[in-house]
This record gives C-alpha cells, structure tokens and sequence, in this order.
C-alpha cells in the first residue's frame, strides 16, 4: 500500500488559536508566544503562501491617522530590532521614501500629511525636485510640484522573508504553526467562542483571531459573524536589472498617479492602485482556488507606467522580468479591523489591510497580542476597532462599492461612498 502522510499533531486545548498563517497572522501568533500565551496558527494552505508573499515590502510611516501612525512606528521599530530581540534575522533595507506630487492638489495633500506626522513624532523633511533626484537618480525631477523624505522608510526586499522569521521567532518562542489545516467550525458556548474544530481535531480555546485575509469573511461566517472587507486585487511588477538602480536609493510615491517604486533584485519594481480595481472574493471561487489562481493582466500597469513615465523613465523602459499580484482586503471606510468583536467574546479580527497590511503586520501584531494577554490596548484602537461597524449591516454589493471606492482613492482621504 501506498504510505500515507500523517495527520499532524495538534494540542486538544490552547489559550488562543490564529486562523490565518500570512503576515498578520504570523506576527500575531508570535507575539502572543512571546508573552506565554499558547498560540495555534491554522491555515488551510501552506503557511506564508498567499497574498504577503506577494506584496511590495514597502514600508510607510505617513499615515492618514494617529493610530496608524502609531502601528507604523511600532512595525518600524519591531522589524529594526527583530534580530537583536529575537535572534532571527530579518533582511530589510532602509532606504527612506520620497512622496511626490505633481498636481497641486495633491502637492497641497502631502503638505497637509506631512504636518500631520510630524506632530505625530514622524521625521519627514521637504526637499526641492533637484534633490530628490539627488537622492533617487531614476526619479526625474521635472513636473514636480512637492517632494517628501522620510529618512526611516524602509522595504523588505522578498516578503517571503519577513514571514520566515515571524514563523521562526515564534515557534522558538513557543507558538505552534499548522498548515493544510482548515477551520471547519467555530464553536460557541454560552455566548462566546469555545472553540474551534478542524479536519484533525477540535481545539478547545477561548480566543479566536480570525486573520484569513481574503477567506476571513468565510471564517467570519464559521462563527455566524460578518467580516465587513472586500478583496480587491492588486499588482505590481520587477524589471530586469537596470544600470544605476542601488538598493538604498528611496521608495518613491507618486500619489497623484497613485504609483510606487522602489529598488528591487537590481532593477526597479513598478506597482499602483487601478482607478477600476477587480474585486475578487475567493468564496465565489471553487473551494481549491488559491492565490496563485488569481487572474493578472499588464493593461492597467502599463497604463500607470505610461502616466509616471516622465517622472519613472527607466522603471517603465526596462523588461518585466516578474509579474505578480494578490489580493487587498478592503473595508468601507479604509482603515484596519483590528481588535475584539463586541457581539462574539473571544472572537478577534486582524484584517482589513486597506493596501498595508504586510508594514503595519509586526504593529498589529504587537498591538493585539497585548490588548488579548492583558485586557486592553496598549493605545488607543478605536479607529481602528471592528465594534465600528457594529449595528451597520452591508451587503456584498455595498462592501464591494465602498472597497473600489478605497482601493481607486488609496491616497486621498477616506470617506465613504454611496452606493450607486
């Protein structure tokens, strides 16, 4: 007979169990074990296989809110230090960033932003065109009104990476990490979550966190729970090497084109946010549907490169040597899910990445893990809370309009959409 895999072991009883195995899931686990609590982190794939490893690494400290500022100061922070705290290392490089703009509203935008993270303890300095050519070569610096520095920016070359070293890091530090290991069922008792049962076995916990990226609505539904997100895909490209292009010249952020770029494998990555996203919900999809199914297509990035390509000449020019995308988690008004749900004790969202997900990770991360150990937050997470939306039922078609809505304006102010 043919020999059979064997079921792997898990623990009949954990103080939380993690379903999702990507960045936030990750980096939630982790941190829970650092402080001794037993985590379990399920997914129903290989672990770190879905949408992080497919991000662009990059890593921004301006953002539209206190809060998130915060959660990007610590992610800076914990990734900084990640090997000294923990002895794994985690390759980054810290380049800085440049957000420009070239039309004046957007140019009024950024000035506006960059007050507001100052007074929110973020380093950012305005820099002439001239010298924030200085600092990127490949940015021309013609057609630009603003420019921006960011001196503690930095990316993560291959995201695969930092999900290695939240899986090491916290299975040295005790967390239990189970791929091909679907939740089936969240069980409720008494009002609140008790536990969760999967192909292998029931797991008896009080705590759940869902942090399925785009399948946590599905997960959500395990616990007769609404998860208000709406995955969008998102796409990027790398160039073949490029003369000149150096990995510590700065992340650039052309926001009027809704366009990044940064340094990537020698030559320059190239992604943006499509005025006409594609939402893409995996439950529409057959129940073996993964990441790697995800329909890409170069139009819309090559009619991004074609606006940048004044500012992007070479990123534009050059061969795509990798063309890849996953799957954004949008909520109605762009800001994370990160914290309890009030209807459902023990039951915790980490989703909603709105497009940042993989940077904000090791905050979020950091930050849930303390407010489950301890009881409450470490700050303030109100903006950011799924008990925001409690008593404000979507439908899919209105998660599906206020997601475009927020995807297609990812750096503009939030606001949310009427339907049409």
């Amino acid at each position: 007979m043919p020999e059979t895999t064997p079921a792997p072991a898990l623990p009949t009883e954990a103080a939380a169990v993690v379903i999702g195995a990507g960045a936030f899931g990750l980096s939630v686990g982790l941190h829970l074990a650092e402080r001794g609590v037993l985590a379990v982190v399920l997914d129903r794939f290989a672990p770190a296989s879905q949408t992080s490893p497919r991000a662009a690494g990059l890593f921004r400290l301006v953002q539209a809110s206190e809060t998130k500022t915060r959660l990007a100061r610590l992610s800076a922070e914990r990734v900084e230090r990640f090997e000294a705290q923990t002895g794994v290392p985690l390759p980054h490089v810290r380049s800085g960033s440049l957000l420009v703009a070239r039309a004046p509203a957007h140019a009024a935008m950024i000035r506006a932003e960059a007050a507001a993270s100052r007074a929110w303890g973020v380093e950012i300095e305005e820099v002439s065109p001239a010298d924030a050519h200085r600092r990127c070569p490949w940015l021309e610096p013609d057609g630009l009104l603003a420019a921006f520095f960011t001196p503690h920016d930095r990316y993560v070359e291959e995201p695969a990476t930092m999900l290695a070293a939240y899986q090491a890091a916290g299975e040295r530090a005790g967390m239990i990490v189970r791929g091909h290991t679907p939740a089936t069922a969240i069980r409720v008792e008494s009002g609140r979550v008790a536990g969760v049962e999967t192909p292998f076995g029931p797991i008896a916990t009080e705590t759940v966190v869902d942090a399925a990226g785009a399948w946590a609505t599905q997960v959500g539904r395990l616990a007769g729970t609404a998860v208000p997100i709406a995955p969008m895909r998102h796409q990027l490209t790398i160039s073949v090497p490029v003369p000149g292009v150096a990995p510590d010249q700065p992340i650039v952020r052309i926001v009027d084109a809704a366009v990044y770029a940064r340094p990537a494998r020698g030559g320059l990555m190239l992604g943006g946010f499509e005025a006409d996203p594609l939402p893409l919900d995996p439950a529409d999809q057959h129940p073996t549907w993964t990441m790697a199914d995800a329909p890409l297509d170069l139009a819309p990035l090559r009619r991004m490169g074609a606006a940048v390509a004044d500012q992007v000449p070479a990123a534009v020019a050059a061969p795509i040597a990798e063309h890849r995308g996953g799957l954004f988690t949008m909520s109605p008004d762009g800001r994370l899910l990160a914290g309890p749900v009030p209807d459902l004790p023990g039951l915790w969202l980490a989703t909603g990445c709105n497009g940042s997900g993989f940077s904000l990770s090791p905050g979020v991360g950091l930050a849930l893990a303390a407010w489950i150990a301890d009881g409450a937050p470490p700050f303030a997470m109100d903006a950011v809370a799924p008990g925001r939306f409690a008593g404000t039922p979507f439908s899919d078609s209105e998660l599906v309009t206020a997601g475009s809505y927020q995807y297609s304006h990812y750096y503009e102010p939030s606001e949310i959409p009427s339907p049409a």
